[in-house]
Formats: C-alpha cells, sequence, structure tokens
C-alpha cells in the first residue's frame, strides 16, 4: 500500500458511542454485581475492578489495531483462523469448566474464552477468502465451499457453547449473503443451517430440555432463572425502581451480572433507561453499516459487515433470551455483561473497524 502523510480521522461517532457503552456497562456491572461479589469473595468491586482491567487494557489494543492498516492482516488471517481451531480443540481436553460449562483456558493467574476470539478470528478470515473468490461467489459451489471452511470451528464451538456456534455462523452467512449478487440460493443455505442446529440440538438431551423450558418455565426446576428474569422486567415500569435499587439480583436472578444483566437493567432503569441501551447499539450498528458502505475496498467493507453481524446477532439474542422469546442459550450482552475475554476482544473488533473508517475520505 502506499504511504500517506494525510493524518488518520476515525469515526467520531463510533468512538463515542463504544466510550459510552463501555462506561455505562461498567456502572451498571457495579449495581448488578455488588450483592454476588460481597457474598462470594467479600469484596463489592470484585467484578468491577476485574471488568475495569479488561476494558483498560482493550481500550488500549482498541487503538494500537486502530492505528494499523488493516490490510497487514490479510496474511494473517488463515493462521489466525486455524489459531482459533486449535484453541478450541484445546478447550475440549484441558479446558477449565465453570458453572457447568468447559469454556475457558487457564494460562497461570488468568483464563479466557477462545470462543471470543474465534469471532474476530472468523471475520477477517471469511472477509479474506470472500475477496479471493468474489468473482465467483454467485456460485453454489464456491458458497458451499466457503461454508465447509467454517463448518470446523461452528463444531468445534458448538460442542460446549451452542450459543456462541450460531453467532459464528450467522456471522458467516451475513457476510457471504452482502457479498453474493445472488439471494436465491440461501435458501437452500437457510435449510442446511436449520438442518445443522437441529442435529445439534439432537446430540444433547439438555439441548431439547431447553425448549421445553422456553416454553413452561413456570413447570421446570431451572426455568427459575427465566421467571426471575421477566419479574424484575415487569416491575421496572417506564423508569425503574432507581439504579442499584433492583431486588431481583439479590440472589432470586442467579449471577445477574452476566447473561441475565438486561432484566436488571429493566427493573432498575425502567423502559426509558433499557430503551436508551437499545439505542446506542442501534447508533452502532447504523456506524458500522455506514462505515462498511463508504469503505474503500471490499476487505474494509467485509470488516465493518462482520462487525456489524456480530453486534446485531448478539444483542437481539440477549434481548430475545432474556425475555423469553427463544430458549435460553447462555448469551451475553456486548459491553455491558461481566466478561474480560469478551469485552477486550470486542474492543479490539471495534479498532479494526476504526481502522477502516480511517481510510475513508
Amino acid at each position: 500500500m502506499p504511504r500517506s502523510d494525510k493524518k488518520k480521522t476515525y469515526d467520531t461517532t463510533l468512538l463515542v458511542i463504544v466510550f459510552l457503552l463501555a462506561g455505562i456497562g461498567l456502572l451498571i456491572l457495579y449495581s448488578t454485581s455488588a450483592y454476588n461479589g460481597r457474598v462470594k469473595f467479600h469484596d463489592s468491586f470484585y467484578y468491577l475492578k476485574k471488568q475495569a482491567f479488561a476494558t483498560l487494557l482493550g481500550f488500549g489494543m482498541m487503538f494500537l489495531t486502530a492505528k494499523i492498516d488493516y490490510h497487514i492482516w490479510r496474511p494473517l488471517a488463515l493462521p489466525g483462523y486455524l489459531l482459533a481451531i486449535a484453541l478450541s480443540t484445546a478447550v475440549l481436553f484441558v479446558g477449565e469448566e465453570i458453572n457447568g460449562s468447559k469454556r475457558w483456558l487457564s494460562l497461570g493467574p488468568l483464563s479466557f474464552q477462545p470462543s471470543e476470539y474465534a469471532k474476530v478470528a472468523l471475520i477477517l478470515y471469511l472477509a479474506c477468502i470472500v475477496v479471493q473468490n468474489v468473482k465467483k461467489i454467485d456460485r453454489i459451489g464456491t458458497l458451499i465451499r466457503i461454508m465447509l471452511l467454517v463448518l470446523p470451528i461452528v463444531g468445534l464451538v458448538g460442542s460446549n457453547n451452542l450459543s456462541t456456534a450460531i453467532i459464528i455462523l450467522g456471522i458467516a452467512v451475513i457476510l457471504i449473503f452482502i457479498a453474493s449478487p445472488k439471494y436465491g440460493q440461501f435458501i437452500w443455505m437457510g435449510a442446511a443451517g436449520a438442518g445443522f442446529l437441529g442435529i445439534f440440538l439432537a446430540l444433547e438431551s439438555y439441548r431439547l430440555e431447553r425448549i421445553a423450558i422456553w416454553r413452561h418455565p413456570e413447570l421446570y426446576e431451572k426455568g427459575y432463572q427465566t421467571l426471575q428474569g421477566l419479574y424484575a422486567i415487569g416491575s421496572g415500569g417506564l423508569f425503574g425502581v432507581g439504579l442499584g435499587k433492583s431486588i431481583q439480583k439479590l440472589g432470586f436472578v442467579p449471577e445477574a451480572q452476566n447473561d441475565m444483566i438486561f432484566s436488571i437493567i429493566c427493573e432498575e432503569l425502567g423502559l426509558v433507561g433499557a430503551s436508551t441501551i437499545i439505542i446506542l447499539f442501534l447508533i452502532l450498528i447504523w456506524r458500522f453499516f455506514v462505515i462498511a458502505t463508504k469503505a474503500k475496498d471490499l476487505f474494509g467493507a467485509l470488516i465493518a459487515s462482520g462487525a456489524m453481524a456480530h453486534m446485531m446477532i448478539q444483542v437481539i439474542l440477549n434481548i430475545a433470551v432474556v425475555t423469553n422469546s427463544i430458549p435460553n442459550t447462555g448469551i451475553t450482552l456486548p459491553f455491558i455483561s461481566y466478561g474480560g475475554t469478551s469485552v477486550m476482544f470486542l474492543l479490539i473488533e471495534m479498532g479494526l473497524v476504526l481502522s477502516v473508517s480511517a481510510t475513508i475520505t
């Protein structure tokens, strides 16, 4: 790429929204986790300190990534994707099990979820593959080959984390859909995806049980979390009971700082507060769309589109689970839910999109 002395200008709106979501996320996280932190670790700030450290580290990596020309990642995309497969395989054998799920790898005192890294690695890898095959992307054979390249990571992640596997598969389908001029063939891909999902559900009985719990949560002991989350949403009203004044987070909603955090947001901040956070996510997704449409090349457009697909799918799934619109899949709310690995790789992903935005004139 030719060098340019022109100063890079990043998407200001995107930066502001990311800072707002991260800041609001830390505030809400403290409100939802203080009780659990005090009971389990005798420290009300336990979760906040860990999340704040990951967020600061993530912002540093975001700005570093934003300064790097995104084209430099093209030759590294395949090794990065193979690393994601290797790490996801390692989880199956030496992964650390927390709350009944084996999703973490431990490196000394630190632990991280390879599935979060896999999302970023997949976006870069698929962007490269689509660019390489752009002239024949309208052929069904090309689409099948590309999807076959995605299936290993979907299968590995899905073996212990179905929700993240759905996100990864969704990102892949959206990226290919954006690049392809023909839409009819996606009907077949949708049918294949439904079949693939059906196989995954049938492989483990607990996944089928989740569907039964979703339909009648009051009849099952495991429906307790869903019911308590709905009670929290219903008690929030228009303006909520006030930040920090939730009743449901005091042991009624298990691990309120994780997957069900949106229910506590509804309880404490009401419809107005929950709607404000949704609007922030909508603005963020809109900026991804604008950057994708104005990107200088297809590779940059696909990176921004991948981030848009990731954010859109994950936010929709989390809110749908909390409101019991779909079966419980154990998925976090970006920037808000507790999870150091998640927030760090989300911010790295934001850095990639900012790098793309810096090339727009």
